[in-house]
């Protein structure tokens, strides 16, 4: 049952992200970039006043797969790099903390483009 729970809460928690996401490409003009570049800066600055680091502990993968995650793991690893190295640690946390991730997105979007033929929008 407790990991039932796990499952709702990180489902109720990501879902959540995800309408916040939909509902500003609903009811604004802003791009999709914009809306994305919003989120992980959201998430950094949530991490950086506190209140994002709760509710990775409360929901999990809901909240760190969501683009406010990726925001969250930049912020935290910019935190514990320049607690380790100083000053120094700003400039490479965030990038240590994150390269699986960016790795990951650029190999599978290389996957991807030697797989399916891009077709330019009209």
């Amino acid at each position: 049952m407790n990991e039932f729970l796990m499952f709702i809460k990180a489902f109720v928690v990501g879902g959540g992200i995800c309408c916040i996401g939909q509902a500003l490409i609903q009811n604004t003009n802003m791009t999709s970039a914009r809306i994305l570049v919003l989120f992980v800066v959201s998430g950094v600055i949530l991490t950086v006043i506190g209140v994002y680091k709760p509710l990775v502990d409360f929901a999990g993968a809901g909240a760190t797969v969501p683009l406010t995650g990726f925001g969250y793991s930049l912020a935290m690893g910019t935190l514990e790099a320049v607690n380790k190295y100083g000053i120094f640690g700003a400039f490479t946390g965030g990038i240590t903390n994150t390269a699986a991730g960016i790795s990951a997105a650029v190999l599978f979007g290389l996957i991807n483009a030697l797989i399916f033929k891009p077709k330019a929008k009209p």
